[in-house]
């Protein structure tokens, strides 16, 4: 059996053990092991590759981002910001048609921008809006579908664990990644407000409109989410001007959401340790996840697997756009099956190679940060699509009196949304990649 052979069979045997609920980091790093044993043939070679692995990974400094923004997240959620936020944005748009969903969205943005996570985001986003929408009269489908997308957010606009772990597999400049997803993000959120414009103008029963407040109000309101324009603007700014690296942001924006949440009173000494071990926890699952990928990859570099699809790819003279197409089409698939992080530790290390032996007409360099969005974009979708999108069932959870499959017909249209999307920067990559022209 050839290295491609054993490559599709491992994918193949990996796949089914996740279908048979092993947690895919086990799957992963079960599949690698075995899988390297019979490329190597001998077991201690195997032992002593995954002892090295192991301290490689885990000592890297830039894995030292993902704990530190996944706090700052844990510090904004117990600091009263997400309830800020959407009271804002509701007292600017909530009288309007479909207000209170446009404000949800702006609020997902809002707090996406200093929370780096898109369960976070629709889990604490949800909390907030979910019973104003239930109090203006929204139905079930459109309150779930419109929290459910706009949690998504906070995997786009930056802060991204994602697009940091794409950045480090893919050797990208982090701080570029992060200039390169601020106007996907926006135009993402103004699909999913114009989404909802459309959705309540088709079906008119669908939420009542909230009473329009005084523009004093609306201005106290907007006063008070200084702290968050504020926080986004010294960590993402202080890195873009070079104020210090992605990490350090990182810290500073952990140790000043912090401080305002201690300020606020929202972060007291039991939920300090709460946010710490919650973090501790979702760093473990990550890690574990990247372990499990790594042992997988290696398994794949040993057999040549990137490097022989890359050359076959290549040589059979297929259209650029074509493969990307079809790779996007294998998240979207993915995507109903696994989580965004396992598909990016999964698939980048296979599809990247093909990526850089294809011409698209610009350099290396701005090729890659184009499609890490694309894929961040793609993968985004596969959180909000049946029959295992995250999000749903973070939504399901607080709205258990709305059936499953109204939750899936409110989303459609957002999904819908985000493929335009994908279709308008795939066709024009200059609306991705301007901001890295722009300020590098």
């Amino acid at each position: 059996m050839s290295g491609l052979e054993l490559s599709i069979a491992a994918f193949v045997v990996m796949l089914a053990l996740i279908f048979l609920r092993m947690p895919i980091a086990a799957a992963m790093a079960i599949t690698g092991f075995v899988g390297t044993w019979i490329t190597v043939g001998n077991p201690n070679v195997v032992l002593a590759q995954l002892k090295s692995l192991t301290y490689d990974t885990f000592s890297s400094y830039s894995l030292s981002i993902v704990p530190l923004f996944l706090l700052m997240g844990q510090f904004a959620s117990k600091s009263g910001m997400s309830e800020k936020l959407f009271r804002a944005a509701a007292d600017w748009l909530g009288h309007r048609q479909g207000g209170v969903a446009m404000a949800a969205v702006g609020a997902c943005a809002g707090f996406g921008a200093i929370c780096g996570s898109s369960l976070a985001t629709a889990a604490t986003m949800g909390q907030v809006a979910l019973p104003e929408m239930r109090r203006y009269g929204y139905s079930g489908s459109l309150a779930t579908g419109v929290l459910a997308a706009g949690g998504t957010l906070g995997i786009l606009i930056p802060p991204s664990v994602i697009l940091v772990i794409y950045a480090i597999l893919t050797e990208q400049n982090i701080v570029k990644m992060f200039a390169a997803a601020m106007v996907p993000g926006i135009l993402a959120a103004l699909g999913y407000m114009a989404t909802v414009a459309i959705y309540v103008r088709v079906r008119p029963g669908s939420a009542e409109l909230a009473p329009r407040k005084p523009y004093r109000e609306r201005f106290w309101t907007l006063l008070q989410i200084w702290p968050v324009v504020g926080i986004f603007l010294l960590v993402i700014g202080g890195i873009y001007v070079g104020v210090f690296t992605p990490t350090e942001g990182a810290a500073v924006g952990a140790v000043t959401t912090g401080l305002y949440g201690v300020a606020t009173g929202g972060l007291n000494r039991a939920a300090f340790i709460e946010c710490v071990l919650a973090t501790a926890s979702a760093t473990a699952m990550i890690f574990l996840i990247v372990l499990g990928a790594q042992l997988f990859n290696t398994f794949l570099a040993f057999t040549q697997t990137p490097q022989a699809l890359a050359d076959w790819v290549t040589a059979s003279g297929y259209s650029a756009w074509m493969v990307l197409a079809l790779m996007l089409l294998c998240y979207l698939v993915f995507g109903c099956v696994m989580d965004s992080l396992s598909m990016i530790l999964l698939t980048i290390p296979i599809f990247f190679p093909i990526i850089e032996a294809l011409d698209f007409g610009l350099p290396a360099e701005e090729a890659a940060i184009w499609f890490g969005i694309l894929a961040l974009i793609v993968v985004e979708v596969g959180l909000i699509t049946p029959p295992v999108g995250m999000n749903l069932f973070i939504i399901q959870s607080m709205a258990r009196d709305v059936p499953m499959n109204h939750t899936y017909r409110g989303v459609a249209p957002f999904v819908a949304s985000d493929l335009i999307r994908v279709v308008i920067l795939v066709a024009f990559p200059i609306i991705t990649l301007f901001p890295i022209r722009w300020f590098f």
